[in-house]
């Protein structure tokens, strides 16, 4: 099959550091070409790619300062592949709703996964106009807020098998908040976790621009406890130790997560995660095996108490049950063909109600 990859022009794929949809993207391009697809990415310049490579723009927006209008780079990537679309039988966006209008009649299907929060009420009146653009939830949790999108179906994130994996010299001695300081991800109640179990608190997290000055306010000050580390952002070279070294990962999360890339990352460790009750949680982690579903920090605490009941063996079991990223490249490849499909059937309808 031929299968172009879209990718945003935030971040290079993979990215060298945070990028949830940037990396998901590089795991699914490399899994369909580990089956033997003919695999084209349209990404940034500075991606790393076995699929080939067309650069839409020359390196990655986050690391090009003088770049002040993101959506000018984004615009010629869409030229670039409606351009192109003709060579491929699918095209595979990861753009939000950024290739609706200018794909919707076009000869090549596509369809998009949506990474993001889709219970934004701005998203109504786009959803609402494209009808038959096709979508990929990444949880069943997510598609809640937009029940009249054309859902093609449900793709759970996957890792590469061997990416990220228990260390067995490892002692576990902390707990870990692992991913990007804001306040829906409440570090501040992680560390009000920590605090209140008397457990230590590693913190290896991005900080992003739009969320100084909520760090500087909010999230600084209470570094100073006893017992709190900020690492700051780390690659994934230093994931797998800094992972299996943590008695668990603290998920307090104070949104619907849309999915959660840090949760299954723990898993491939055989680190158990300690999650709110919130998003795709409870479709991610099952409870009592991979960690604990918790509704408050009281929860949280008494959770910390079980660890001694879970296997780490059996989580990081679990990870590839149900969570590589050769499984969610299988998924996709059948949603691509259900669309093929679709669209091949699309003129003999037509000259049926036609006749």
């Amino acid at each position: 099959m031929r299968i172009a990859q879209i990718a945003p022009l935030y971040e290079a794929v993979p990215p060298k550091f945070y990028g949830g949809t940037e990396r998901v993207v590089s795991y699914l391009t490399e899994a369909l070409v580990e089956l033997g697809h003919d695999v084209t990415l349209f990404a940034s310049g500075d991606s790393v790619t076995s699929a080939t490579l067309e650069a839409a723009w020359p390196r990655a927006l986050r690391l090009d300062p003088s770049i002040r209008d993101p959506f000018a780079p984004h615009v010629l990537l869409l030229e670039q592949v409606r351009r192109a679309a003709a060579d491929f039988d699918v095209l595979h966006f990861h753009l939000d709703y950024l290739p609706f209008s200018l794909f919707a009649d076009a000869e090549t299907p596509s369809v998009t996964t949506l990474h993001g929060r889709l219970d934004l009420p701005e998203l109504q009146p786009v959803f609402n106009t494209f009808t038959d653009s096709p979508v990929i939830s990444i949880s069943e949790s997510q598609r809640i807020p937009l029940p009249q999108a054309r859902w093609l179906g449900n793709v759970y994130h996957g890792l590469p098998e061997k990416l990220l994996m228990p260390q067995p010299h490892c002692e576990p001695e902390y707990l870990a908040f692992l991913g990007r300081i804001c306040p829906e991800k409440r570090v501040d109640t992680a560390i009000r976790i920590a605090a209140m179990s008397g457990l230590p608190l590693k913190i290896a997290a991005k900080v992003d621009k739009a969320d100084q000055d909520y760090f500087k306010s909010e999230i600084e000050p209470l570094l100073s406890h006893a017992n709190v580390e900020f690492i700051g952002e780390i690659d994934e070279a230093r994931k797998p130790e800094f992972l299996s070294r943590a008695k668990a990962l603290l998920f307090p999360i104070d949104w619907c997560e849309p999915f959660g890339l840090v949760m299954i990352e723990a898993m491939a460790c055989g680190t158990p995660v300690i999650a709110f009750n919130r998003g795709s949680v409870p479709e991610v982690i099952d409870h009592a095996v991979t960690g604990y579903i918790v509704e408050d920090v009281q929860g949280a605490v008494a959770a910390l108490q079980r660890l001694d009941e879970l296997s780490r063996e059996e989580i990081r079991a679990q990870f590839e049950r149900r969570f590589t990223a050769q499984a969610m490249a299988r998924e996709y490849v059948e949603r691509y063909t259900t669309l093929i499909e679709q669209r091949s059937r699309r003129p003999v309808l037509r000259s049926v109600v036609a006749g």
